[in-house]
Protein backbone atom coordinates (compact mmCIF):
# COMPACT_ATOMS: atom_id res chain seq x y z
CA UNK A 1 0.00 0.00 0.00
CA UNK A 2 0.95 3.32 -1.09
CA UNK A 3 1.36 7.06 0.93
CA UNK A 4 -0.42 10.00 0.10
CA UNK A 5 1.41 14.02 0.97
CA UNK A 6 -1.12 16.71 0.75
CA UNK A 7 0.48 19.96 0.55
CA UNK A 8 -0.66 23.10 1.93
CA UNK A 9 1.60 26.23 1.45
CA UNK A 10 -0.14 28.47 3.45
CA UNK A 11 1.40 30.53 6.04
CA UNK A 12 0.29 32.97 7.86
CA UNK A 13 3.97 34.53 8.09
CA UNK A 14 7.52 32.91 6.80
CA UNK A 15 9.97 31.86 9.12
CA UNK A 16 13.54 32.91 7.99
CA UNK A 17 14.70 28.71 8.06
CA UNK A 18 12.34 27.30 5.66
CA UNK A 19 12.91 26.01 1.99
CA UNK A 20 9.86 24.18 1.52
CA UNK A 21 6.86 26.29 -0.54
CA UNK A 22 4.93 28.41 0.96
CA UNK A 23 2.90 31.62 0.87
CA UNK A 24 0.91 33.76 2.76
CA UNK A 25 -1.81 34.32 -0.13
CA UNK A 26 -4.58 33.44 2.16
CA UNK A 27 -7.51 34.36 0.46
CA UNK A 28 -6.87 31.55 -2.00
CA UNK A 29 -7.78 28.90 0.44
CA UNK A 30 -11.12 28.02 -1.04
CA UNK A 31 -10.13 27.48 -4.45
CA UNK A 32 -7.25 25.88 -3.45
CA UNK A 33 -8.93 22.95 -1.86
CA UNK A 34 -11.53 22.57 -5.16
CA UNK A 35 -8.50 22.13 -6.71
CA UNK A 36 -6.95 20.11 -5.16
CA UNK A 37 -10.39 17.90 -4.65
CA UNK A 38 -10.08 17.94 -8.39
CA UNK A 39 -6.25 16.87 -8.70
CA UNK A 40 -7.23 13.94 -6.89
CA UNK A 41 -10.03 12.78 -9.32
CA UNK A 42 -7.50 13.10 -11.81
CA UNK A 43 -4.97 10.51 -10.26
CA UNK A 44 -5.89 7.26 -9.76
CA UNK A 45 -4.17 5.76 -6.73
CA UNK A 46 -1.56 3.22 -7.04
CA UNK A 47 0.00 0.39 -4.43
CA UNK A 48 -3.81 -1.24 -3.73
CA UNK A 49 -5.23 1.16 -1.36
CA UNK A 50 -3.34 4.04 1.04
CA UNK A 51 -1.60 3.38 4.22
CA UNK A 52 -1.10 6.62 5.00
CA UNK A 53 -2.09 10.33 4.76
CA UNK A 54 0.30 13.62 5.42
CA UNK A 55 -0.78 16.77 5.13
CA UNK A 56 2.04 19.10 5.23
CA UNK A 57 3.23 22.42 3.92
CA UNK A 58 2.94 25.20 4.55
CA UNK A 59 0.84 25.36 7.56
CA UNK A 60 -1.65 23.24 7.30
CA UNK A 61 -3.45 24.45 10.57
CA UNK A 62 -3.99 27.77 8.89
CA UNK A 63 -7.39 25.91 6.80
CA UNK A 64 -9.96 26.80 8.72
CA UNK A 65 -12.01 23.03 9.84
CA UNK A 66 -14.44 23.77 7.36
CA UNK A 67 -11.87 23.22 4.71
CA UNK A 68 -10.14 20.96 6.77
CA UNK A 69 -13.19 18.67 6.74
CA UNK A 70 -14.01 19.29 3.21
CA UNK A 71 -10.47 18.08 2.55
CA UNK A 72 -10.52 14.72 4.55
CA UNK A 73 -14.03 13.88 3.39
CA UNK A 74 -12.39 13.92 -0.40
CA UNK A 75 -9.61 11.85 0.15
CA UNK A 76 -11.66 9.24 1.93
CA UNK A 77 -13.98 9.27 -1.32
CA UNK A 78 -11.83 9.02 -3.70
CA UNK A 79 -9.31 6.79 -2.21
CA UNK A 80 -9.21 3.57 -0.66
CA UNK A 81 -7.77 4.48 2.66
CA UNK A 82 -6.97 1.37 5.01
CA UNK A 83 -9.18 1.24 8.11
CA UNK A 84 -5.66 1.29 10.34
CA UNK A 85 -4.07 4.27 8.11
CA UNK A 86 -1.80 6.41 9.85
CA UNK A 87 -3.61 10.06 8.99
CA UNK A 88 -0.88 13.55 10.00
CA UNK A 89 -1.59 16.52 9.94
CA UNK A 90 1.46 19.38 11.17
CA UNK A 91 0.33 22.40 13.19
CA UNK A 92 1.73 25.42 14.58
CA UNK A 93 1.26 24.91 18.24
CA UNK A 94 -0.43 28.72 18.54
CA UNK A 95 -2.81 27.46 15.84
CA UNK A 96 -4.11 24.63 18.17
CA UNK A 97 -6.65 26.74 19.30
CA UNK A 98 -9.52 24.47 22.00
CA UNK A 99 -12.37 24.92 18.95
CA UNK A 100 -9.45 24.03 16.12
CA UNK A 101 -8.45 20.38 18.63
CA UNK A 102 -12.29 19.88 19.08
CA UNK A 103 -12.15 19.89 15.10
CA UNK A 104 -9.33 17.86 14.42
CA UNK A 105 -10.68 15.26 17.15
CA UNK A 106 -13.91 14.89 15.14
CA UNK A 107 -12.03 14.16 12.05
CA UNK A 108 -10.20 10.73 10.96
CA UNK A 109 -6.83 12.43 12.27
CA UNK A 110 -4.81 10.40 14.37
CA UNK A 111 -1.65 12.25 14.15
CA UNK A 112 -0.03 15.49 15.10
CA UNK A 113 2.93 16.75 14.18
CA UNK A 114 3.74 20.08 16.37
CA UNK A 115 6.80 22.68 14.96
CA UNK A 116 7.69 23.24 18.06
CA UNK A 117 11.33 23.90 17.18
CA UNK A 118 12.70 25.47 21.00
CA UNK A 119 11.86 26.10 24.35
CA UNK A 120 13.46 29.60 24.20
CA UNK A 121 10.74 32.25 23.40
CA UNK A 122 14.04 34.47 22.20
CA UNK A 123 15.30 31.83 19.81
CA UNK A 124 11.61 31.34 18.46
CA UNK A 125 11.65 34.97 18.01
CA UNK A 126 14.86 34.98 15.95
CA UNK A 127 13.35 32.81 13.90
CA UNK A 128 9.93 34.56 13.36
CA UNK A 129 7.90 31.46 14.65
CA UNK A 130 4.80 32.78 15.68
CA UNK A 131 4.33 30.41 18.77
CA UNK A 132 5.97 30.90 22.55
CA UNK A 133 7.01 27.80 24.31
CA UNK A 134 4.17 27.66 27.04
CA UNK A 135 1.97 27.27 23.78
CA UNK A 136 3.65 24.27 23.06
CA UNK A 137 2.29 22.56 26.29
CA UNK A 138 -1.33 24.09 26.19
CA UNK A 139 -1.23 22.13 22.18
CA UNK A 140 -0.41 18.86 23.26
CA UNK A 141 -2.61 19.19 26.56
CA UNK A 142 -5.72 20.51 23.92
CA UNK A 143 -4.95 17.91 21.26
CA UNK A 144 -4.90 15.14 23.97
CA UNK A 145 -7.93 16.00 25.53
CA UNK A 146 -9.88 16.14 21.95
CA UNK A 147 -8.73 11.85 21.60
CA UNK A 148 -4.97 12.33 19.68
CA UNK A 149 -3.06 9.97 20.73
CA UNK A 150 0.20 10.38 18.88
CA UNK A 151 1.74 13.65 18.50
CA UNK A 152 5.15 14.33 17.22
CA UNK A 153 7.37 17.63 17.93
CA UNK A 154 10.15 19.19 15.70
CA UNK A 155 13.21 19.85 17.55
CA UNK A 156 16.13 22.50 16.21
CA UNK A 157 19.45 22.64 17.90
CA UNK A 158 22.90 24.72 16.25
CA UNK A 159 21.95 28.06 16.82
CA UNK A 160 24.34 30.73 16.94
CA UNK A 161 25.39 30.60 20.06
CA UNK A 162 23.37 27.64 21.52
CA UNK A 163 25.20 25.92 24.29
CA UNK A 164 25.44 22.63 25.28
CA UNK A 165 23.94 23.49 28.39
CA UNK A 166 20.78 25.33 26.21
CA UNK A 167 20.28 21.87 24.23
CA UNK A 168 20.17 19.68 27.14
CA UNK A 169 17.33 21.95 28.41
CA UNK A 170 15.45 21.73 24.73
CA UNK A 171 15.60 18.04 25.43
CA UNK A 172 14.80 18.08 28.98
CA UNK A 173 11.48 20.29 28.27
CA UNK A 174 10.78 17.78 25.11
CA UNK A 175 11.12 14.63 27.11
CA UNK A 176 8.48 15.81 29.76
CA UNK A 177 6.02 16.47 27.61
CA UNK A 178 5.89 12.71 26.90
CA UNK A 179 4.93 12.94 22.83
CA UNK A 180 5.28 9.68 20.94
CA UNK A 181 7.99 10.98 18.13
CA UNK A 182 10.66 13.38 18.58
CA UNK A 183 11.99 14.57 15.04
CA UNK A 184 15.31 17.07 15.73
CA UNK A 185 17.95 18.61 13.20
CA UNK A 186 20.38 20.81 12.88
CA UNK A 187 19.49 24.61 11.80
CA UNK A 188 20.40 24.46 8.46
CA UNK A 189 21.30 27.21 5.96
CA UNK A 190 19.33 26.97 2.40
CA UNK A 191 19.71 28.92 -0.62
CA UNK A 192 16.02 31.24 -1.09
CA UNK A 193 15.56 31.27 2.51
CA UNK A 194 15.96 34.35 4.49
CA UNK A 195 18.36 32.75 6.50
CA UNK A 196 20.24 32.42 3.81
CA UNK A 197 19.98 36.05 2.93
CA UNK A 198 21.30 37.06 6.71
CA UNK A 199 24.30 34.90 6.73
CA UNK A 200 25.15 36.13 3.22
CA UNK A 201 25.55 39.43 4.47
CA UNK A 202 27.28 38.86 7.72
CA UNK A 203 23.85 39.11 10.07
CA UNK A 204 25.36 36.33 12.51
CA UNK A 205 27.99 34.25 13.45
CA UNK A 206 28.72 30.79 12.68
CA UNK A 207 27.35 30.34 9.35
CA UNK A 208 30.34 28.65 6.58
CA UNK A 209 28.51 27.97 3.44
CA UNK A 210 25.32 27.09 1.50
CA UNK A 211 23.86 24.01 3.34
CA UNK A 212 26.15 24.04 6.24
CA UNK A 213 24.94 23.92 9.96
CA UNK A 214 24.71 27.41 11.48
CA UNK A 215 26.17 26.45 14.70
CA UNK A 216 29.81 26.88 16.09
CA UNK A 217 31.85 24.25 15.31
CA UNK A 218 31.95 20.31 14.31
CA UNK A 219 32.74 19.47 17.60
CA UNK A 220 30.04 21.24 19.11
CA UNK A 221 27.60 20.13 16.78
CA UNK A 222 28.66 16.11 17.59
CA UNK A 223 28.47 16.63 21.25
CA UNK A 224 24.76 18.25 20.63
CA UNK A 225 24.05 15.29 18.21
CA UNK A 226 25.22 12.56 21.24
CA UNK A 227 23.72 14.27 23.61
CA UNK A 228 20.21 14.02 21.75
CA UNK A 229 20.55 10.24 20.92
CA UNK A 230 21.67 9.28 24.56
CA UNK A 231 19.11 11.39 26.64
CA UNK A 232 16.24 10.48 23.92
CA UNK A 233 17.26 6.56 24.01
CA UNK A 234 17.68 7.03 27.98
CA UNK A 235 13.77 8.25 28.25
CA UNK A 236 12.80 5.59 26.18
CA UNK A 237 12.62 6.31 22.72
CA UNK A 238 13.71 4.56 19.97
CA UNK A 239 16.13 6.15 17.01
CA UNK A 240 15.47 4.28 14.10
CA UNK A 241 15.84 7.26 11.46
CA UNK A 242 18.84 10.03 11.78
CA UNK A 243 17.15 12.43 13.17
CA UNK A 244 13.73 10.88 14.51
CA UNK A 245 12.65 9.02 17.29
CA UNK A 246 9.69 7.41 18.04
CA UNK A 247 8.41 5.32 21.45
CA UNK A 248 7.46 1.75 20.61
CA UNK A 249 5.56 1.19 17.67
CA UNK A 250 5.36 4.81 16.57
CA UNK A 251 7.61 5.68 14.27
CA UNK A 252 6.37 7.44 11.54
CA UNK A 253 4.30 5.58 8.73
CA UNK A 254 4.69 8.10 6.17
CA UNK A 255 8.15 9.38 6.44
CA UNK A 256 9.41 6.01 6.70
CA UNK A 257 7.89 4.93 3.12
CA UNK A 258 10.36 7.46 1.95
CA UNK A 259 13.03 5.73 3.58
CA UNK A 260 12.27 2.13 2.21
CA UNK A 261 11.18 3.16 -1.39
CA UNK A 262 7.39 2.53 -0.62
CA UNK A 263 5.29 4.59 -3.26
CA UNK A 264 3.60 7.48 -2.84
CA UNK A 265 1.24 10.07 -4.28
CA UNK A 266 1.75 13.99 -3.78
CA UNK A 267 -1.30 16.58 -4.43
CA UNK A 268 -0.76 20.25 -4.48
CA UNK A 269 1.12 22.81 -5.65
CA UNK A 270 4.92 21.71 -5.26
CA UNK A 271 4.06 17.96 -3.96
CA UNK A 272 6.15 15.74 -5.06
CA UNK A 273 5.22 11.89 -6.10
CA UNK A 274 7.21 8.38 -6.55
CA UNK A 275 5.60 4.75 -7.86
CA UNK A 276 8.69 3.08 -8.08
CA UNK A 277 9.77 3.82 -11.41
CA UNK A 278 9.39 7.28 -11.69
CA UNK A 279 9.28 10.59 -9.65
CA UNK A 280 7.34 13.57 -10.98
CA UNK A 281 6.48 17.05 -8.74
CA UNK A 282 4.11 19.92 -9.56
CA UNK A 283 4.58 23.40 -10.09
CA UNK A 284 5.55 25.35 -7.21
CA UNK A 285 3.39 28.90 -7.92
CA UNK A 286 0.11 28.33 -6.19
CA UNK A 287 -1.78 30.89 -8.48
CA UNK A 288 -0.19 28.88 -11.97
CA UNK A 289 -1.26 25.27 -9.72
CA UNK A 290 -5.16 26.24 -9.63
CA UNK A 291 -4.85 28.02 -13.13
CA UNK A 292 -3.58 24.26 -14.46
CA UNK A 293 -6.21 22.53 -12.43
CA UNK A 294 -9.22 24.63 -13.16
CA UNK A 295 -8.10 24.44 -17.27
CA UNK A 296 -8.13 20.76 -17.00
CA UNK A 297 -4.24 20.80 -17.03
CA UNK A 298 -1.59 18.95 -15.41
CA UNK A 299 0.05 20.62 -12.83
CA UNK A 300 3.24 18.45 -13.13
CA UNK A 301 5.99 20.44 -13.57
CA UNK A 302 8.86 17.56 -14.78
CA UNK A 303 8.90 13.68 -14.68
CA UNK A 304 11.66 11.97 -14.37
CA UNK A 305 12.43 8.06 -15.24
CA UNK A 306 14.23 6.05 -13.15
CA UNK A 307 17.48 3.99 -13.74
CA UNK A 308 18.79 1.22 -12.15
CA UNK A 309 21.53 3.52 -10.66
CA UNK A 310 19.36 5.81 -9.98
CA UNK A 311 17.21 3.29 -7.70
CA UNK A 312 20.53 1.98 -6.54
CA UNK A 313 21.70 5.77 -5.40
CA UNK A 314 18.16 6.26 -3.69
CA UNK A 315 18.50 2.95 -1.76
CA UNK A 316 21.89 4.16 -0.15
CA UNK A 317 20.73 7.77 0.66
CA UNK A 318 17.75 7.00 2.02
CA UNK A 319 17.24 3.51 3.57
CA UNK A 320 20.95 3.77 4.92
CA UNK A 321 19.81 6.79 7.10
CA UNK A 322 17.56 4.34 9.05
CA UNK A 323 18.54 1.76 12.04
CA UNK A 324 17.08 -1.30 9.83
CA UNK A 325 19.35 -0.32 7.11
CA UNK A 326 19.65 -1.80 4.22
CA UNK A 327 18.50 -5.60 3.60
CA UNK A 328 20.93 -7.02 1.45
CA UNK A 329 19.69 -10.30 -0.19
CA UNK A 330 16.76 -7.78 -1.02
CA UNK A 331 19.31 -5.37 -2.74
CA UNK A 332 20.77 -8.65 -4.66
CA UNK A 333 17.68 -9.51 -5.58
CA UNK A 334 16.65 -6.10 -7.15
CA UNK A 335 19.92 -5.02 -8.16
CA UNK A 336 21.93 -7.93 -9.06
CA UNK A 337 25.09 -9.06 -8.53
CA UNK A 338 27.35 -6.19 -9.70
CA UNK A 339 25.85 -3.40 -7.78
CA UNK A 340 25.94 -6.43 -4.59
CA UNK A 341 29.55 -6.58 -5.35
CA UNK A 342 29.85 -2.86 -5.54
CA UNK A 343 28.21 -1.69 -2.22
CA UNK A 344 30.40 -4.44 -0.27
CA UNK A 345 33.17 -3.75 -2.15
CA UNK A 346 32.83 0.23 -0.69
CA UNK A 347 31.41 -1.22 2.60
CA UNK A 348 33.97 -2.91 3.52
CA UNK A 349 36.60 -0.09 4.65
CA UNK A 350 34.07 1.97 6.86
CA UNK A 351 32.95 -2.00 8.20
CA UNK A 352 36.57 -1.89 9.36
CA UNK A 353 36.86 1.14 10.88
CA UNK A 354 33.76 0.63 12.64
CA UNK A 355 31.52 2.64 10.78
CA UNK A 356 29.37 0.31 9.34
CA UNK A 357 28.15 -3.52 10.27
CA UNK A 358 26.40 -5.62 9.36
CA UNK A 359 23.48 -6.87 11.75
CA UNK A 360 21.01 -9.93 10.85
CA UNK A 361 21.69 -9.52 7.17
CA UNK A 362 21.27 -5.81 7.16
CA UNK A 363 24.00 -3.44 6.89
CA UNK A 364 23.73 -0.30 8.95
CA UNK A 365 25.51 2.69 10.13
CA UNK A 366 27.14 2.23 13.52
CA UNK A 367 26.57 4.56 16.17
CA UNK A 368 30.60 6.10 15.15
CA UNK A 369 29.04 6.29 11.69
CA UNK A 370 25.88 8.11 12.23
CA UNK A 371 28.51 11.69 12.79
CA UNK A 372 29.74 11.15 9.41
CA UNK A 373 27.31 9.20 7.53
CA UNK A 374 27.24 11.88 4.59
CA UNK A 375 30.43 11.13 3.49
CA UNK A 376 30.08 7.31 3.89
CA UNK A 377 26.96 7.24 1.49
CA UNK A 378 29.09 9.49 -0.71
CA UNK A 379 31.25 6.74 -0.81
CA UNK A 380 28.96 4.16 -1.68
CA UNK A 381 26.75 5.40 -4.63
CA UNK A 382 27.49 4.69 -8.44
CA UNK A 383 28.36 6.56 -10.64
CA UNK A 384 29.20 5.38 -14.21
CA UNK A 385 32.34 5.78 -15.53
Amino acid sequence: MAGLYIHIPFCKSRCIYCAFYSTTLSGLQDDYVDALCREMDTHPFFGGGCRSVYIGGGTPSQLSPTLLRRLLLYIYKVYRVADDAEVTIECNPDDVTPEYAKAIGRLPINRVSLGAQTFNDERLRWLHRRHNARQVAEAIRLLREAGIRNISIDLMFGFPGESLSDWQDDIRQAIALDVEHISAYSLMVEEGTVLYDLMSKGGERGARSENCLVGEDDEHSRRMYETLIDQLTQAGYEHYEISNFARPGHRSRHNSSYWNATPYLGIGAAAHSYDGEHRWWNKSDLKQYIADIQSGKSPVEETEALDQETKYNDLITTALRTADGIHLERMLSAFGKAYADYLMANAAPHIRRDMLAITDGRLHLTRRGLFVSDDIMSDLIHIET
